[in-house]
């Protein structure tokens, strides 16, 4: 079955074909034909493909909406072009999966899109209105390009969480405020954690009720999770992705008082100040150079920045804290495993999130640590370390493909 996997952003479009079924997962045998982004929908979109086996393709078009990027990007997929082998019409795509953001206590599992859907899930746009319209308009997009014929399953990025227990999950805020209007921690990025959780079993050859793993996705955006018996059953982000870690721009926890207090004295509005919050604070804001962890480490070696190196060792003390409460939360852990951009390619980040850890039995390999770049999956702990320390490149797009392909042939989906 090729499926075709959408994440729609407000601005971008980026897509991965994999053929897989049921045999294939079993198995481990699925494959990625191809991928592609596009960004900058609406204006002159910078546009990167790749066919495996191809040289990448990057061009710029004038792309209007997400459903001329859609339309641009399956020509490409059905051309001579690209040759991708099984591909050459919009027959040739079994199904679709589409990442979606939010969805709410409604949505616990993945499922199969109908209106019903739809609607529910265009419910859940004023808990993430950042990111539900966005994947809406991939949507409407591939519903009116592929036609009802082709099967349509939505992946909720908070149901991996739903796992959380009430302790979790709720605020010190009045629980009838909860009921009315459900604020509470939802958890972010559930396709990648449930994905570093399945490759650690597989690795180890661990069982899922014996998985108690704490799992870093650290890239622009970041998030920690503690899983136990396969679970997940605490994560940093919350209400919406601004809580938890700090981030490229984000500036993760924070005391809520600090917004009215920004407004007294900036002289702003509510949406002045979220943006400040969300596109302007983190390491961005911090370094006042970049929000890219690659940049900062070139800082810092060729320039000895200092605000640079504040920058990452905020992030790294931020990863460490959260490190240090979900050993305690899960009892103790048997491995922590990094993934994502940052996690999977700085042993920088890695050394400095592992540093003064030995509390809790956990060494780096400084070694192995260097070694673990480029998409390599390893172990870099010491032999005597108590907790494995795993880098673990994520794959959500695979989690997605593979959920679609359970969704269409009507075969239960897990949470975990």
């Amino acid at each position: 079955m090729n499926v075709f996997v959408l994440n729609c952003g407000s601005s971008s479009l980026k897509f991965q074909v994999i053929d897989t079924d049921l045999e294939k997962i079993e198995k481990d045998e699925d494959k990625m034909l191809c991928k592609g982004l596009i960004e900058r929908v609406g204006s002159q979109s910078l546009i990167t493909f790749k066919a495996e086996g191809q040289p990448t393709k990057k061009s710029a078009v004038a792309l209007r909406d997400h459903k001329a990027a859609l339309n641009y990007a399956i020509n490409w997929l059905t051309s001579d072009e690209s040759n991708i082998p099984g591909i050459r019409s919009l027959d040739d795509i079994h199904a679709i999966g589409h990442r979606v953001v939010h969805g709410a206590e409604q949505f616990k599992r993945s499922t199969r899109i109908n209106n019903d859907v739809i609607e529910g899930i265009e419910d859940c746009i004023e808990l993430a209105p950042l990111h539900n319209p966005a994947n809406l308009k991939g949507i409407y997009a591939a519903r009116e390009t592929f036609g009802p014929a082709v099967p349509q399953a939505a992946i909720f990025d908070t149901a991996f969480h739903s796992t959380l227990p009430e302790t979790s999950y709720l605020y010190g805020i009045p629980y009838q405020i909860y009921r009315r209007y459900k604020i509470r921690k939802y958890g972010f990025h559930g396709s990648s954690h449930r994905y570093i959780a399945y490759r650690y079993r597989l690795l180890t050859d661990t069982s899922r009720d014996e998985t108690n793993i704490i799992t870093l996705h650290l890239g622009n955006g970041a998030s920690a999770c503690a899983i136990k018996g396969g679970n997940s059953v605490d994560t940093s982000m919350g209400f919406t992705p601004l809580e938890g870690l700090m981030m490229g721009t984000r500036c993760g926890d924070l005391d809520p008082t600090v917004i009215e207090f920004l407004m007294l004295k900036e002289g702003a509005n509510i949406d002045e100040v979220f943006s400040i919050l969300n596109k302007r604070s983190g390491v961005l804001g911090i370094s006042g150079l970049t929000n890219d962890m690659r940049d900062l480490v070139e800082e810092i070696e060729m320039h000895q920045d200092r605000r640079a190196q504040l920058a990452i060792d905020m992030f790294c003390k931020r990863v460490k804290k959260y490190i240090s409460a979900y050993m305690g939360a899960i009892n103790g852990a048997n491995a922590l495993c990094f993934s994502a951009g940052i996690g999977e390619n700085s042993p920088m980040v890695r050394r400095k999130s592992c540093d003064e850890l030995s509390v809790f039995g956990i060494e780096i390999d400084e070694e192995l640590n260097q070694q673990a770049t480029g998409g390599k999956e390893m172990l870099i702990s010491t032999p005597n370390s108590k907790v494995d320390v795993y880098v673990i490149p994520t794959n959500e797009e695979l989690v997605i493909a593979r959920d679609t392909v359970r969704v269409v042939l009507n075969v239960p989906t897990p949470t975990r």
